[in-house]
This record gives C-alpha cells, structure tokens and sequence, in this order.
C-alpha cells in the first residue's frame, strides 16, 4: 500500500491540489461519438459495446441505468425505454430516437444467437453473461477514445452531458430535457444545462466589438 510519504511535496495535512476539484463538461461533437462508435469494432463484444454508448449518448441515461436494462425495457416500436431504478429509486419512461434502433437491434440478435443468456440476464453482459460494472464502462470508453484520436476527457456521464447539450440546442423545452434526463426539479435541470451550456453568457459576450491593431 502506497503512503503519503510516497508522494513528495505533499505535507501533513495537505489535501490533494485535485482533490474536491471539478472539471467543466466536455461535450464531444457528433463527428468524434461517431468515430468513438466505429472503434468499437465488429466483433460480438464491439456490437454490445456500440449499442450500449448509443443508448447512453441517444436517451442521456446514467452509466448505472444503462447497465440495469433487461431486453423487455426497451420498445424500439415505439422509442422508448422502461428505466426502473433510477437515481434514488425512481422509474421512469424516457424516449430514443429511431436512428438508435438498428444498432441497438443487431446487439440484442447477435446477443441471443451468439451467447443464449439465461431470462433475467442484463441487457449489456458479458461474454459469460455477467453483468457490466460501471467502471469497466468508464476504462472502455478511455481506450476508444484514445482509438479515435479523441483527446478531449471522454467518460459515461460525458455522453448523457452530449445528449443534454444537443437537446438544448435544438431548441427542446426545458421541462421536457427534465423529464428524459430524470431530474426531481426544474431548477437541477437549470442548473445542469448552465453548467453544460451557459447561452446567456455566450451570447452576450458575442455582442462585443474588438477591432485589433
């Protein structure tokens, strides 16, 4: 086990310079999720790998409501998904668009023909049909990204803060990016989105002139 002693310039004491530190979102164009979802691959692993990031990129779920899917949660015929047990326990119905829908078809096919997993397996499982962990999630998404070419910090909750950014921008109403986001109130809603995308700001920093010598 390493101790503080193992890290030099670092007194009694002194917390850690990244320690409590939060970092702004970093929000990955349409072109860089695309060549992170050609990474994947066309392996059987690569399909479950390519639906699960479109899942999490095309609804805006947590890592850990993605992971807790059963095949029965999602209705492609109708573009929507069944989250059970969301933050704090809360279900809710969220929708996905149709160009989700094949990707997510192919993965749910090769998973029944090439793996045969027992009722009640997890929707993205493994090899052996062992659930998913949050943290490989998050390892997996660091290794494709760095396939990519990507330099930007690309992580599972990077996908949901995409999909909430894009909604934003295409002009969504607020209360409606709540409710696919499953937030509790509007004002976490407000906040999230300001910290994602502050509009006002921008836009009123647009509005200046500067005319350099």
């Amino acid at each position: 086990m390493r101790t503080r002693a193992a890290f030099p310039g670092f007194g009694k004491g002194k917390p850690s310079p990244s320690k409590g530190k939060t970092f702004p979102p970093e929000i990955l164009t349409p072109d860089e999720v695309l060549a992170i979802l050609e990474a994947c691959g066309g392996t059987l692993l690569g399909a479950r790998n390519r639906a699960l990031l479109t899942v999490l990129y095309r609804s805006g779920l947590r890592c850990a409501e993605a992971l807790a899917l059963r095949p029965k949660d999602i209705d492609l015929a109708v573009g929507s998904i069944a989250v059970l047990h969301g933050k704090g326990d809360r279900s809710r119905i969220v929708g996905i668009d149709p160009g989700a829908a094949p990707i997510i078809t192919t993965w749910m096919e090769r998973r029944e023909a090439e793996l045969a997993p027992p009722p009640g397996t997890a929707l993205f499982c493994s090899r052996r049909c062992k659930p998913m962990t949050k943290s490989s999630v998050r390892e997996l998404l660091i290794r494709l990204a760095s396939s990519a070419g990507i330099t930007k910090r690309v992580h599972p909750h990077g996908l949901r803060h995409t999909m909430a950014y894009e909604l934003l921008m295409e002009g969504l109403p607020v209360p409606i990016i709540q409710r696919q986001l499953g937030h509790t109130s509007l004002a976490t809603t407000d906040r999230y989105l300001d910290h994602i995308a502050p509009i006002e700001v921008i836009e009123f920093i647009q509005t200046r002139e500067w005319t350099p010598r």
